[in-house]
């Protein structure tokens, strides 16, 4: 039996460069940090004994003859990309909601990469699990999402991952005073919207205008330039400014992104105290981001009356936290 727990991620800027329709010919860049609440996924060879070949537990069960009959796309898909022929037991948990903006499903394909390839004892360097799943989801799957969440889950940290070129990304940490990073981490505030959407349609529509707002999309980039000038050389207070204008940028790109709900839980975080917002992931729901400062963070709370999800940030990316070395039935 594998263990593995990969964490999920918040998105600060450059969100939309990361698509390769976009950074392939223009570059991308995004800022990003994961976030200790995670995916874990358990998984073990099934003995022969059981009457099916595959037993699956993620969201719903489903128990299987052949690998052609898991009705879950992305499970069924990354055990025939990694060559997996044995009889398979996966259970899938997580700390936070699915289509929520944090990168659960690329979190969930990170892990799923990592412990089959764990089961057939291979060592994927994080790059390559990034660029597995990556492959998976953009290729194999043929889904309308970006590259960020897949490198984010699969290194961890605070980074600033850049798109485009031979090697197709660059994640670099970046190395700030430990105090600069707990202030930031003590300014986050993270409130459930309780809307669920789907991604991918709203990304489709970002994709399929995105020789539309090439001026926009060249703005975020200079935004995270700007953002991380910012964290080595200002203060928490411009950064949570920034944001603002990060979120701006984001509406324009697609109408979708937003709805009068979410423009509505934006102004009643921002003026009751919070600095700087914006809504996480593709847009049209899930989680909303505020940077307010410690002392008004309460007073937030209580004018917004969402659920919130205290917040730490993480360094580690997609790990093994338990294996199981027994002999297992082959």
């Amino acid at each position: 039996m594998i263990i593995i727990r990969t964490p999920f991620r918040i998105s600060f800027f450059g969100g939309g460069t990361d698509y390769p329709a976009w950074y392939r010919e223009n570059g991308g860049s995004v800022l990003s940090t994961t976030i200790s609440k995670y995916s874990f996924l358990v998984l073990r060879k099934l003995p022969k004994i059981f009457d099916y070949n595959y037993r699956i537990r993620y969201y719903e069960r489903q128990e299987t003859q052949t690998i052609d009959e898991i009705q879950i796309p992305v499970i069924r898909e990354a055990i025939k990309f990694m060559g997996f022929e044995h009889g398979l037991d996966i259970t899938h948990h997580g700390d936070l909601p699915n289509r929520t903006g944090i990168g659960s499903s690329s979190s969930f394909s990170v892990s799923l990469l990592h412990g089959l390839a764990a089961l057939k004892n291979q060592q994927l360097t994080k790059r390559d699990l990034a660029l597995s799943a990556i492959n998976l989801e953009q290729n194999i799957l043929g889904e309308a999402v970006g590259s960020q969440d897949q490198v984010a889950a699969a290194f961890g940290g605070f980074n600033r991952i850049n798109f485009g070129g031979y090697s197709e990304f660059t994640c670099s940490p970046l190395h700030l005073k430990k105090s600069k990073l707990k202030e930031l981490e003590s300014w986050v505030q993270l409130f459930f919207t309780e809307q669920l959407r789907n991604s991918h349609d709203i990304a489709d529509k970002k994709i399929n205008n995105i020789k539309n707002k090439k001026v926009d999309l060249k703005l975020m980039q200079e935004l995270t330039i700007e953002a991380e000038d910012i964290l080595f050389n200002g203060t928490i207070l411009d950064f949570a400014k920034l944001l603002n204008e990060q979120w701006r940028i984001k509406k324009e790109i697609e109408k979708s992104i937003t709805n009068t709900d979410i423009d509505e839980i934006y102004n009643i975080g921002i003026n009751s105290g919070a600095v700087g917002g914006k809504l996480l992931g593709a847009g049209g729901g899930g989680f909303i981001l505020f940077l307010t400062p410690p002392e008004l963070q309460q007073q937030v709370a209580d004018k917004l009356k969402l659920k919130q999800v205290p917040v730490n940030f993480e360094y580690l990316g997609s790990q093994m936290i338990y294996h199981d070395y027994q002999d297992q039935e082959e």
